[in-house]
């Protein structure tokens, strides 16, 4: 398998665990992997109460050189938010709760369960 189809193959598994986390927290996941032309991608948007929340994950093996929450750099927070604000526009609006940016974090150890970390609001 090539390294492209691996990193796919990694990063849709996390996004599935990440998902699966979520739901387990009580949000709905309302769309994963939402595209906005080139400017970029949402991995899941998710309703949490009366906030619509945009969440980034990122998957990473133990052993790899950076934390997985390290990944989302004040620069694409600044991205993420301009993406939420797209979505808005494209589904009705600002929701009462107003929008919360979430980082899941998954780690993959060589043995054992993957951990998986969910940090809400980070930007």
């Amino acid at each position: 398998m090539n390294t492209s189809k691996a990193r796919n193959a990694l990063g849709k598994y996390g996004e599935d665990l990440a998902a699966r986390r979520l739901t387990e927290a009580g949000m709905t996941v309302l769309q994963r992997n939402w595209r906005s032309g080139r400017t970029g991608e949402i991995d899941i948007v998710a309703r949490d109460g009366d906030a619509l929340v945009v969440c980034e994950v990122k998957t990473r093996r133990t052993g790899t050189f950076e934390h997985p929450m390290a990944a989302v750099t004040p620069v694409k927070a600044q991205r993420l938010r301009g993406l939420a604000e797209r979505w808005l526009q494209e589904h009705g609006g600002s929701p009462p709760g107003g929008v919360r940016i979430d980082i899941v974090g998954v780690l993959l150890p060589d043995r054992g369960a993957p951990v998986v970390e969910h940090v809400r609001g980070v930007a």
